[in-house]
């Protein structure tokens, strides 16, 4: 069997008061001056010194989740005295320490330090004014929901903030520390649920955002969700979720959801991951949630154990495909898509091999998945392997969510796909249009990334960025000069197909990913 190596992946909100806040702003160029309140007290930023943007960084937005807070939803900002220096990012959250492989040099990764479960800490860049009403951009990280932070140099956000976007992103606890479910902390727990601290902090951010956005010139009323990988998957459950209603008007899927099990990160019952937290703490020879509390964040991270969302009852009070299926979902317009060539395989099989594979693995549907997945030559097969393992982790779920929401026809959805295979050395040719790499274009970014830059790259990041902020602005990314990016509708199919030229297209590989989507909704 294939193996894959993948970088991923409070309640309602309808009565939240927003809580507006003086703004005094001193434009003395490169100087790190300009003051804000904002909860917990005084904030300053440095000016960029080649924009006015300023940027505020490592920003509290919920208490230190530590001591007797690990594994307790975000809890209200601890006031300081006197300006704060938002000058650095905050800590990472808790993880391994982060080192290069494959494709993913420097550029994808947070620092090395700081690391820490004092972590809840977000970032704000802007060149609005005091009374302005800028659109507000909310950025959540990948990493398979045990790694990633905001520190990492491609998510930088002073390109888009020159473009009239307020740039935010936050950290999230990760790992064990993000989603350990428990009985023990269902029971303490007001709304009986355990589990998906992760997503709560973003759902922290995203009310911060609503009551203290305003200081920075933002719209509290005018705020997208963009994430990537386990971001993209985070997004898809923030619209599924009743607990985020009202905190966002759009949201960007930036390869992946939970609409189709993912083979490598399948959303659980709470009681299936109640009980995976009871053999997590046997493991790590903990008798109660206090003796885990007590333990050192550092032993913790060397108990096995992989953690994720869950369908816990109270941010998902049901599976995001049946929230979906329900039309119980947040009714926001939505961006969706993925990458061509998104996933590794790491045991490549022989034409051979992969034919014996597919008829043993498929049976009687063997020849029509054989029909959309060849394997007539070695190569042939190499491609179908990779074009198979893509689909059924990113592919087959973006799919999903456009033809349901197409199908509800309420609010639009607009699907792409990015096949510019980045420009590399040849260490790093064969890797194409991997994963995460859209998001330097999406940012206009490329300068934090080391690639020798063809002709056609810039231009590219120049209008897939136009096209995400015109989303951000007004819910349509089309807009003066650009090429039309249709609706998808199930009847055309038609997506925004992102290479060397651009263009729209119908869907790539429609036909494969409908028969798979369908197959695997059969139960079989």
């Amino acid at each position: 069997m294939k193996k894959l190596l993948l970088t991923a992946c409070f309640t309602g909100a309808a009565a939240i008061a927003l809580v507006f806040y003086s703004f005094t702003m001193s434009k003395s160029a490169g100087k790190n001056d300009d003051t804000i309140t904002v909860e917990g007290g005084k904030i300053s930023g440095v000016k960029s010194s080649a924009s006015d943007v300023v940027a505020f960084k490592g920003i509290p937005f919920a208490a230190p989740p530590v001591g007797e807070l690990r594994w307790k939803a975000p809890q209200p900002v601890v006031p300081w005295s006197g300006v704060k220096a938002c000058n650095a990012f905050g800590p990472s959250p808790m993880q391994g320490v982060p080192k290069p492989f494959m494709v993913y040099t420097s550029e994808f990764l947070i620092p090395e330090q700081p690391i820490s479960e004092d972590c809840l800490y977000l970032n704000v860049w802007t060149n609005a004014h005091k009374g302005a009403k800028h659109p507000v951009f909310l950025w959540i990280y990948g990493g398979g929901f045990s790694s990633g932070g905001t520190g990492v140099p491609i998510y930088d956000g002073e390109a888009m903030a020159k473009k009239g976007v307020i740039f935010v992103s936050a950290n999230y606890r990760v790992g064990v520390f993000g989603f350990l479910a428990h009985p023990d902390l269902t029971k303490e727990s007001q709304n009986r649920a355990s589990g998906n601290y992760g997503l709560m902090d973003q759902i922290a951010a995203l009310v911060w955002i609503k009551k203290n956005i305003a200081a920075f010139g933002g719209d509290p009323n005018n705020i997208t969700i963009d994430g990537q990988s386990a971001g993209s998957m985070s997004v898809n459950c923030l619209v599924a979720s009743p607990a985020a209603r009202g905190l966002f008007n759009r949201a960007i899927a930036e390869s992946g959801s939970f609409m189709v099990a993912n083979p490598l990160i399948q959303s659980t019952t709470l009681a299936m991951a109640e009980q995976q937290g009871v053999k997590f703490a046997a493991s790590a020879h903990a008798r109660s949630i206090e003796d885990l509390r007590k333990m050192p964040a550092a032993d913790l991270m060397k108990v096995p154990g992989r953690f994720s969302p869950i369908t816990d009852g109270y941010v998902l009070p049901k599976p995001v495909s049946q929230l979906f299926a329900e039309g119980a979902q947040n009714n926001v317009p939505v961006i969706t898509g993925w990458n061509a060539d998104e996933s590794f395989i790491m045991s490549m099989k022989t034409k051979d091999a992969y034919v014996e594979q597919i008829k043993k693995q498929y049976g009687a549907d063997a020849d029509e998945v054989l029909k959309y997945y060849p394997g007539n030559t070695d190569e042939e097969a190499a491609r179908s392997q990779v074009r198979m393992s893509r689909d059924q982790t990113f592919a087959m779920s973006g799919f999903k969510w456009l033809s349901l929401q197409s199908q509800q026809g309420k609010a639009p959805i607009y699907a792409y796909n990015f096949n510019r295979k980045l420009p590399a050395t040849a260490d790093y040719v064969k890797y194409g249009a991997f994963h995460t790499g859209e998001v330097a274009y999406v940012m206009d970014d490329l300068k934090f990334l080391n690639r020798p830059w063809e002709p056609a790259d810039q231009p590219l990041a120049t209008l897939m960025s136009s096209y995400w902020v015109n989303f951000i602005k007004t819910g349509n990314p089309n807009g003066q000069g650009l090429p039309e990016w249709p609706k998808y509708d199930n009847q055309t199919q038609q997506a925004m197909v992102f290479d060397k030229a651009s263009g729209k297209q119908p869907l790539p590989d429609r036909d494969a990913l409908k028969f798979m989507v369908d197959r695997t909704e059969a139960g079989k």
